[in-house]
């Protein structure tokens, strides 16, 4: 039997706590219930890295959403938790300000029964992943840490996950590292060698069939010698990730900050999450096949 998704709901209206009680009162999920900020917070301080997900108000007494959300991120246990924030705010404005407080997932009230159960889907499959990845990283290479300049060539998601694991170490934080370079790597694969568009890794996802998509494709004569290549170089206290796939590059513009028309769909913040939660500097060449991702270190020590 598949272990639940545990979802911290932080609301503190009690009609909407009964209503998301009920979304995920289902074998899939078990949830835990806080009736503002500070009571979350005391949840997270006990059992931070037992929670999966965080469903969060965004106005609430006490501590507000985005209160607790900076609290979040600048705590271990707890940062790389997604969070879907919960509000009526719906205005570019008010998104910007949500995601650079670390709120990657959108839920407008009232509730969308649909869109509710696809969002939380969706943040919990991405939670899934993190700690994958996580796990990747725990298995990686230390002695990256002595390692000035490599180079390596990629062809599969596999691979790229492979290596992000192992690179990622060479960083002050493999958890936080791991997660951008993955995104950045499988971008490559899929977008770059691959061409799957973002229109249809939406619907390729919507209908469960992106995985044997990208199979498909890499079985395909065209992508047969198709790689991304990846050098890492240590240069003076920066750790610097040049990557570039054979594809002919993308809007990359269109990406960098989110877009109030795409906030609630299933993909599409790999980028975002790279630039803001990853790396220092994120920094797209050319046509945008090109991509260096610089993680400084004298800033992590500061």
């Amino acid at each position: 039997m598949a272990e639940k998704t545990r979802v911290l709901v932080v609301d503190d209206n009690e009609f909407d706590r009964a209503l998301l009680h009920e979304h995920l009162s289902d074998e899939q999920y078990a949830a835990d219930f806080a009736v503002d900020g500070l009571d979350a917070w005391g949840m997270l301080e006990q059992r931070g890295d037992q929670y999966d997900l965080v469903l969060l108000d965004r106005s609430m007494p006490r501590m507000n959403g985005l209160e607790l959300l900076g609290r979040m991120k600048r705590d271990a246990r707890c940062r790389t938790i997604p969070v879907i924030l919960q509000t009526a705010h719906v205005d570019r404005e008010s998104m910007i300000e949500g995601i650079r407080a670390g709120a990657y997932y959108y839920l407008t009230k009232p509730y969308d029964g649909e869109m509710l159960r696809s969002v939380i889907r969706t943040a919990a499959a991405d939670s899934a992943e993190i700690r994958g990845l996580q796990k990747r990283v725990k298995r990686g290479l230390n002695v990256l840490s002595l390692l000035s300049d490599a180079r390596f060539s990629i062809r599969t998601i596999d691979e790229a996950r492979d290596l992000a694991g192992v690179l990622a170490n060479a960083c002050p934080d493999p958890e936080a590292a791991v997660i951008g370079l993955t995104e950045l790597l499988v971008n490559g694969v899929e977008h770059g060698n691959l061409g799957i568009t973002y229109e249809e890794k939406s619907l390729l996802r919507n209908c469960h069939q992106w995985e044997a998509e990208v199979i498909r494709r890499l079985d395909l004569a065209e992508n047969a010698a198709k790689r991304v290549d990846v050098q890492f170089q240590r240069v003076g206290e920066e750790i610097r990730f040049h990557i570039r796939d054979a594809g002919d590059g993308f809007d990359w513009t269109r990406y960098l900050d989110i877009d109030p028309r795409r906030a609630f769909d299933t993909h599409g913040r790999g980028i975002l999450l790279a630039r803001h939660f990853s790396f220092s500097n994120l920094e797209y060449r050319g046509t945008g096949n090109e991509v260096t991702a610089t993680v400084r270190l004298a800033d992590t020590a500061a």
